[in-house]
């Protein structure tokens, strides 16, 4: 989750520090038994930031296609502050990526099972060895590797997402099986409207964004030795149909 001063308000775990980073979690802002707030976060790119040595530089690229692998985060950040200022939801379908802009839309495919989905990017991280993204609890039951932990994954931008409102239920209706997305220009919703609204033209604010802390990653029965030696492969494809973020890349 996105990460405040070591200072920062009360709230369980609030002030627990990370050396290594130089940072401490964020505060919870909604308690375990009451909803969750949609949206209400700021459209944030970010300025190239350094963790734990490694530099990131945030961007939007329209063709950000990358294999590695995702872990989930869920209980522990339920109800803090994301790096955009929304809140995280575990039960909502959502993640955390190093660069990409926030809040978007990216789809996520399991690879070992075929399953893909598109969840929204509204928080900064993973990194821990070489996940390239964390999804949601939600997501990664959905995604069938929330008892393994981990999973190897194929990630791929779609577009901005709209800042306000509850994006869930159109969501889950991305979910597929074994088979690919269609082609963009196929992809649509029932009303022939685009899934990814069109957004405003203006930059994304290029701030300092705050960093998330180390997550407590479940990693059920998964041998983290036997992942030890893999290796996030990044490529930016070259489509050869370059569509509008807006007609939603790989939804449907």
């Amino acid at each position: 989750m996105c990460l405040l001063l070591a200072n920062c308000a009360p709230g369980k775990f609030a002030n627990r520090f990370d050396p290594k980073y130089g940072v401490s979690s964020s505060p919870r802002v909604v308690d375990f038994d009451q909803p969750v707030p949609k949206g209400g976060g700021t459209y944030r790119v970010g300025k190239p930031y350094k963790v734990a040595g490694r530099t990131y530089v945030p961007e939007e690229n329209l063709n950000y296609r990358a294999d590695g692998l995702a872990s989930w985060y869920g209980d522990d950040f339920h109800g803090r502050l994301t790096a955009n200022g929304e809140v995280f939801d575990m039960t909502s379908l959502t993640a955390a990526h190093p660069t990409l802009p926030m809040p978007s839309y990216v789809r996520v495919t399991n690879t070992a099972n075929g399953k893909s989905l598109i969840v929204r990017v509204n928080d900064r991280g993973p990194y821990h060895g070489n996940r390239i993204i964390d999804v949601s609890h939600r997501a990664a039951t959905l995604l069938d590797f929330r008892g393994h932990g981990v999973a190897r994954v194929r990630v791929e931008y779609v577009g901005r997402a709209p800042l306000e409102g509850s994006d869930d239920a159109l969501l889950v209706a991305t979910l597929r099986t074994n088979q690919p997305a269609p082609a963009p220009s196929s992809i649509r919703i029932a009303s022939a409207a685009p899934f990814v609204p069109q957004m405003p033209t203006s930059h994304g604010v290029r701030a300092d964004v705050p960093l998330p802390a180390e997550r407590p990653y479940s990693l059920g029965s998964t041998d983290v030795a036997a992942t030890s030696g893999l290796r996030a492969g990044y490529q930016a494809d070259s489509y050869a149909e370059q569509a509008d973020p807006g007609a939603g890349r790989g939804l449907y």
